[in-house]
């Protein structure tokens, strides 16, 4: 088959990439609101002008069992046209488009996308859905609005928007009627504007004016101009924050700069430049802006599941029993990344062969100090429900008021640090280096630096985790990629003579050479006076003639030592423990334990004779003196334990054969005492054991019952709760409906009764039963008729016509549907004409009949039709 030449195959996909459908050129809004947001809704609408050039898509919260009435109620506050969504309706500058009840909305190249929800009622967060999906179709044409509402709901997507170089805006929290969203988005920083619902239009059009730039990419290549500002600005923050963002790529840079210019409404760089220099609070929100501190739990998925299943098994394999792994994740930002490399640590883990007992530990670095003291507290927002699994949810988070928190043992593997990794020393010896999304922002002379100096961090066989959009690129030589397309790589050796790094980070403050030399120097000696008789007498009486002593502590932790002891303690083998029990020799631990116990509990001296240490080769016998120390009162509560050689028994002295046979005698009976004495020592300590232990046993049963009841509790009141909170969303907002309704039909109403008042016509409305059920002021000078009247039936009534059967045509009437007219003089001998008609209600059902009584006549006019024979 032959192959195309490579310029028609050039040309074949620009064609396709030039057919493939691209996001409008206008900017898109898109307001979140929940609780309360109907009015602000409208204060917000009242005040976009006709010819704006920007669509508007709202996200409410709306009960999924209401019909939707959101579109009609804004319409009416709205100049632009109000649609409720359909599936696949393709957005429009100069168009409000509304999410309709019971479904999540998405956009992808300009179409609006309805899907149903599968997260449970109560659970759904329909804002940061949408928000997630504006970001990544219009970018830096996206635009997000966060008005009243309850919880946290488009928090992460306010993060999404801000990471694409959008803009975010917020309704002040004292104007809103419930703060939770706004307040939510305002404390994670994410907030670009903070203002009134009616002013936000006006914001956002002043915004939109001084940001084309952002719009046009091509046009961001600056030139001489340009580039000397970008350089005063990079000066400006490094004296303001301490930090050098030379090494940011210059589009990076400028299209954040940009971005803030387009806030303050500042056209010209220079300018802003000057502004940055005025306002020193700028210089920080700019620096916080350039960190681009925007993360999340399990960004690209199939990547951490290559991490879980391959790449870590692999390390764990060639790991030995007790390990302490080391991984590092440096630009971690507020911490979601080293989490959840601890949550995958945790399932490869247990994937493996059981009592590994390898443990790791990750150091997360950033060089935002604010974002690593909230990656410390491990508190997260519940929009992080669309990120992590229902199942790593429950297992390794804990729900809170505020949001999910990282369980402590998650939390126990990170350690958190402020860190330039331009700068300052780097970590090594890692298993695991995982820099996700960093290098994009850099230039390629500083990743030139980077590559090697991860390699040299990492361990033989380590692994490097890269993001999406990085490679190593020419260092191909010092890693190799694993299969797949994840950016994997694993640290490769490289051939003989390679260079090391060329630049490798050096911020360890140097020690001088006085200092380092000092340490080696002996100090000059000092003229000191001669010790006088009294001193050297009691050192010689304390070194030769003062009996073997310890202090030790209520615990029997030595406190002090005097004269040798090697003979009575000894240090055990293991872990250095300088306790008296623990170093006791053979023959002496058992029966210290019981006296230094009975000597702090009754304050009294304690002596312990006829002991003989074992270790000794001649069987040495010794007597143990426990002294409790009640003064000075620094040492009170101490014990002071006393060492002295007892002498040997006579028989023991004496040679001969009989003596001989009777010391043995004796031994054999003292070891028999003793070996009691263990005994009921060793039954005693038995029996305390047994009760501790089944205490302790019907204890931890106890709290194990009792934790499952409040766990399961806990967790039926946080089902309960957000269930009512949704409820409570949903219910406010079809308050706000209903109240609209309400004033529409008052309204209705107040018109309805100034028209029958003005046509001076007497109208009787009467129902199925022809009970009087309304009635107009000018049918009481014809029926006697009072309010009280109302559910009174018309027979009852007293009128002035000649018209006895009335009431038979109304029943007529109701009967047959057809209505009747007829004229009808009054008692005063004016003349009406009674029209009787069914009554018909909006859905076409007859519910009673409507009497109306028209003069048509005065008693003069009367008179003159009657002398004419009418």
């Amino acid at each position: 088959m032959k192959r195309r030449p490579e310029s028609k195959r050039r040309e074949s996909t620009k064609t396709v990439a030039a057919r493939r459908p691209r996001p409008p050129a206008f900017p898109v809004v898109g307001i979140g609101a929940s609780a309360g947001g109907l009015e602000a809704l409208e204060q917000f609408l009242r005040r976009v002008p006709k010819d704006s050039v920007m669509a508007i898509v709202v996200v409410q919260h709306l009960d999924p069992t209401h019909i939707g009435m959101l579109a009609e109620l804004l319409q009416r506050a709205s100049a632009l046209p109000v649609v409720q969504v359909t599936d696949r309706l393709r957005v429009e500058p100069g168009h409000v488009y509304v999410i309709p009840p019971n479904k999540d909305m998405s956009i992808v190249h300009g179409v609006l996308h309805l899907l149903v929800p599968v997260a449970p009622r109560g659970l759904r967060l329909p804002i940061d859905f949408f928000f997630r999906s504006l970001a990544e179709d219009f970018r830096e044409r996206s635009i997000g609005v966060l008005l009243s509402g309850m919880g946290s709901d488009g928090t992460l997507g306010f993060r999404a928007i801000r990471e694409n170089a959008g803009a975010t805006f917020v309704q002040a929290t004292q104007s809103a009627k419930f703060d939770g969203m706004p307040r939510s988005a305002i404390d994670a920083g994410l907030a670009d504007v903070v203002a009134l619902a009616e002013e936000l239009p006006g914001k956002i059009s002043e915004y939109l004016q001084h940001a084309h730039h952002v719009a046009r990419p091509q046009h961001l290549v600056p030139d001489s101009k340009t580039e000397s500002a970008l350089e005063k600005i990079v000066g400006l923050l490094r004296s303001a924050a301490g930090h050098d963002f030379s090494p940011y790529k210059s589009s990076t840079l400028y299209r954040r700069i940009e971005r803030r210019m387009g806030l303050h409404q500042i056209d010209d760089i220079a300018r802003y430049v000057r502004y940055l220099r005025e306002n020193p609070r700028e210089a920080d929100l700019l620096f916080k802006e350039l960190l681009i501190g925007v993360t999340g739990f399990f960004r690209d998925p199939a990547a951490w599941d290559r991490l879980r299943e391959d790449a870590l098994p692999a390390i764990l394999a060639t790991s030995p029993r007790g390990t302490v792994l080391r991984a590092w994740v440096p630009a971690c930002s507020t911490g979601e990344e080293a989490y959840s490399l601890g949550i995958v640590f945790k399932e490869a883990l247990e994937q493996g062969p059981p009592s590994r007992n390898v443990r790791l530990q990750i150091f997360a670095t950033d060089l935002d100090a604010g974002a690593v003291e909230k990656a410390r507290q491990g508190l997260y927002p519940p929009g992080i429900a669309t990120e992590v699994t229902p199942a790593r949810l429950g297992r390794f988070f804990v729900e809170e008021e505020r949001g999910y928190r990282v369980r402590q043992d998650i939390r126990d593997l990170v350690v958190f640090a402020t860190q330039n990794i331009l700068q300052d020393p780097p970590f090594t010896k890692l298993d695991l280096l995982a820099c996700r999304n960093l290098l994009i922002y850099l230039t390629p002379e500083v990743q030139q630096k980077l590559i090697p100096l991860f390699h040299y961090s990492l361990n033989p066989r380590g692994v490097l985790f890269l993001g999406g959009a990085e490679t190593v690129g020419t260092f191909t030589h010092l890693f190799t990629a694993l299969n797949g397309k994840t950016r994997l790589y694993r640290r490769a050796e490289p051939a003989v003579g390679s260079a090391a790094p060329g630049d490798f980070p050096s911020a360890f403050t140097r020690t001088s050479y006085r200092t380092r030399g000092a340490a080696n120097v002996e100090p000059d000696p000092v003229a000191s006076s001669p010790p006088n008789l009294q001193t050297m007498v009691e050192q010689l009486l304390l070194t030769r003639f003062a009996p073997t002593a310890v202090l030790a502590g209520n615990k029997g932790d030595v406190l002090y030592v005097s004269g040798r002891t090697g003979r009575y303690l000894e240090l055990p083998s293991g872990k250095a423990n300088w306790n008296v029990f623990a170093m006791a020799r053979d023959g002496l631990n058992h029966a210290l334990g019981g006296a230094f116990h009975k000597a702090l509990a009754t304050k009294t001296t304690q002596v312990l004779t006829g002991l003989t240490l074992r270790s000794s080769g001649d069987g040495q016998a010794i007597t143990v003196t426990l002294v409790p120390i009640d003064e000075p009162s620094a040492l009170r509560g101490t014990v002071m334990i006393v060492f002295a050689d007892a002498a040997a028994p006579p028989d023991v002295a004496t040679k001969g054969k009989g003596r001989r046979t009777s010391a043995g005698a004796l031994a054999v009976a003292h070891l028999e005492r003793q070996m009691e004495q263990l005994r009921e020592e060793l039954r005693t300590r038995g029996e305390e054991m047994q009760t501790s232990e089944e205490e302790l046993k019907s204890a931890n049963e106890e709290l194990q019952s009792t934790n499952e009841e409040l766990q399961s509790t806990n967790e039926e009141l946080t089902t309960s709760k957000e269930e009512m909170q949704s409820m409570n969303e949903e219910l406010q907002t079809l308050n706000h409906e209903l109240q609209a309704k309400v004033d529409d039909l008052s309204r209705a109403s107040n018109d309805m009764k100034n028209l029958l008042d003005s046509t001076e016509i007497a109208i009787l409305f009467l129902d199925e039963a022809l009970n009087v059920r309304r009635f107009t002021p000018q049918a009481t000078t014809i029926f006697k008729l009072i309010p009280g009247d109302v559910g009174r039936p018309l027979a009852d009534l007293a009128s002035h016509l000649a018209y006895p059967e009335l009431y038979d045509d109304a029943r007529e009437v109701l009967r047959t549907l057809v209505f009747k007219e007829k004229a009808a003089v009054s008692r005063s001998g004016r003349w009406f004409k009674v029209r009787i008609m069914p009554y018909r209600t909006s859905d076409n059902r007859i519910d009673g009949v409507v009497m109306t009584l028209t003069n048509i006549a005065s008693p003069g006019t009367l008179d003159a039709k009657s002398e004419g024979g009418t």
